[in-house]
């Protein structure tokens, strides 16, 4: 029977068509090329999950490939980081490539372009060369060198190879048409001198390559079948397959070049370079800050592998660009957490209160569920005590008939606890309430089996024993940027968009079951939201950090 391909997206209907037109199974391989110049985002991981779930799904192998063609940017802390990313994310890469690995390669055929009369060495400097470019309307100019004799060429290239000339002297341009629509074809840069240590050839190469050379070239070499990328680099593809035509005339099954639209998120930025500018500004901490759209910083803010993977597959791939609201990943990560996370108790903004009626200096330890909807996550004791931790804005003397949680004479359900009735509220010099006075209904223990403890009331609050409370440092972490586009106002720099807001430190009081809990452990504190363990803690100081809350606090914001 054949295959139902009404549901596939754009991309898995152009390899089903290859493979009706020839191409066999055993003939795919996808690669993921990112260049190690800083760590992967959201946007990134993607095109990660295309790229990886286009090979189980045909069961193909995938490739990840460094573009190292750049050492003054790229540095072995970010190949690292990547190779961490992409496992961490649930993936397995077939090959371990770099563009580096080629450039004995890619000279050689450099050389032979040369020859052939396809490339030639010129002599202006960038900013000449970017004169006689011309414009989309207006043809460019051709270099003064571009009929320059192939020996010549030939020489002045082994030169630039062997370092015997300075950075700017040369370059290497293919010999294409300067008079063509696509800018990129008028006689693009195949290769610049750079006199710089390399993270991986150290010193041995004082030329490197550009990308539009590299890339189809690697992917030659590799054997991929698909190389998809988003759709900035449409324009590039009629000089990715020339340099191919040129090369590799003869062979007919060569990689196909595609183009998908890139998926923005709102309210944060990508761009590597205005990332960079964050971390070097101090504006975050570093590239794994929890505000930042790093895969790793959504890690350390507490995000799993599949909330980001099934947000990838919610927003798919597509032909168009479009903003996607920051929500729609928080959908998924409050969506997996609910399913996985521990249910816990922590108070932020603590108000005592002190059951009269409570004997002084006892204590007991209650059963609570660690999660209701999975029986095999199990339980754990709570302790419970005559002083307690709610949070303030869980009382008021005086409420209306909407406030269902503690005000004077009315009661509310502890939970996994008892029943307590507030009877007065202690106040300050300020008026300020810091303390509390209640009583509680002593065969009103929940799980007891008691009349009492069956009782319903309307409001049930969570609450920390004083005694036993463990003080935590919360990292209250929000959006980085107020506007859902802070690249979009092009008379103001992004890093005037920053929200002010975006992070708060408060100390908070936690259940004694959280002093055992491990770096990025995600736990629910209840009717507050996700929290995660963040690095930063020692075996004496718990930090947690705001993975989302419970809901969207900003859809209201935003109406």
């Amino acid at each position: 029977m054949a295959e139902d391909t009404t549901s596939l997206n754009f991309i898995e209907h152009i390899i089903e068509d290859d493979l009706k037109e020839g191409y066999s199974k055993e003939d795919l391989r996808f690669r993921f090329p990112p260049e190690p110049n800083g760590y992967l985002h959201i946007g990134h991981a993607s095109a990660i999950c295309l790229n990886f779930g286009l090979g189980l799904r045909y069961n193909a192998p995938v490739n990840l490939r460094f573009d190292d063609t750049n050492p003054a940017k790229e540095e072995q802390e970010f190949v690292d980081a990547i190779k961490r990313d992409i496992t961490w994310l649930g993936f397995e890469w077939d090959q371990e490539c770099y563009a580096s690995d080629y450039f004995q390669q890619l000279y050689d055929w450099a050389v032979q372009l040369i020859k052939d009369g396809h490339a030639y060495v010129d002599s202006q400097t960038s900013e000449q060369i970017a004169l006689q470019k011309g414009t989309p309307n207006e043809p460019g100019v051709p270099s003064p060198f571009r009929d320059r004799p192939v020996e010549e060429s030939l020489e002045l290239f082994e030169k630039m190879k062997n370092g015997e000339v300075g950075e700017g002297e040369h370059v290497l341009r293919a010999k294409i048409d300067m008079a063509s629509g696509n800018m990129l074809m008028r006689d693009p840069v195949m290769y610049r001198v750079l006199h710089k240590h390399h993270h991986r050839t150290g010193t041995d190469w004082k030329i490197f390559p550009m990308y539009d050379w590299t890339h189809g070239e690697s992917d030659y070499m590799e054997q991929v079948s698909h190389s998809f990328c988003t759709l900035e680099f449409l324009p590039h593809r009629e000089l990715y397959d020339w340099f191919l035509d040129k090369v590799h005339e003869s062979d007919k099954l060569r990689p196909k070049q595609r183009e998908f639209a890139r998926r923005n998120l709102s309210h944060t930025v990508v761009s590597k370079r205005k990332l960079a500018k964050l971390v070097e500004e101090g504006v975050v901490t570093g590239w794994d800050d929890p505000r930042m759209p790093t895969i790793s910083g959504l890690r350390r803010r507490g995000y799993t592998p599949d909330s980001i993977r099934n947000f990838a597959d919610s927003v798919g791939v597509g032909k168009r660009e479009n903003l996607i609201d920051v929500s729609h990943l928080e959908y998924n990560v409050r969506e997996d957490l609910n399913k996985k996370a521990d249910r816990v108790m922590a108070v932020l903004d603590p108000l005592k209160v002190v059951i009269t009626n409570y004997p002084e200096g006892e204590e007991e330890w209650l059963d609570a569920e660690n999660n209701p909807g999975d029986e095999a996550a199990g339980s754990r004791k709570v302790p419970f005590s005559r002083e307690i931790y709610i949070e303030k804005d869980d009382f008021k003397e005086e409420a209306n008939r909407k406030f269902f949680r503690l005000k004077l004479g009315g009661e509310v359900r502890l939970k996994n606890a008892y029943i307590i009735k507030a009877e007065k509220a202690i106040k300050d010099d300020d008026g300020n309430i810091v303390e509390v006075h209640c009583t509680y209904d002593t065969d009103s223990r929940s799980g007891s089996g008691t009349e009492a403890s069956l009782r319903k009331v309307k409001g049930t609050l969570h609450w920390v024993s004083v005694t036993h409370a463990l003080p935590i440092e919360v990292r209250l972490y929000d959006r980085l940027f107020t506007e859902a586009s802070p690249d979009g106002d092009k008379d103001r720099d992004f890093i005037d968009l920053i929200n002010p807001s975006s992070l708060e430190v408060i100390t908070g009081y936690a259940e004694p079951s959280l002093a055992e809990r491990e770096v990025e452990e995600t736990v629910q504190f209840q009717r507050l939201g996700y929290f995660t363990v963040d690095r930063d803690s020692t075996a004496t100081h718990k930090v947690f950090n705001r993975t989302v809350p419970l809901r969207d606090s900003w859809a209201k914001i935003e109406e």
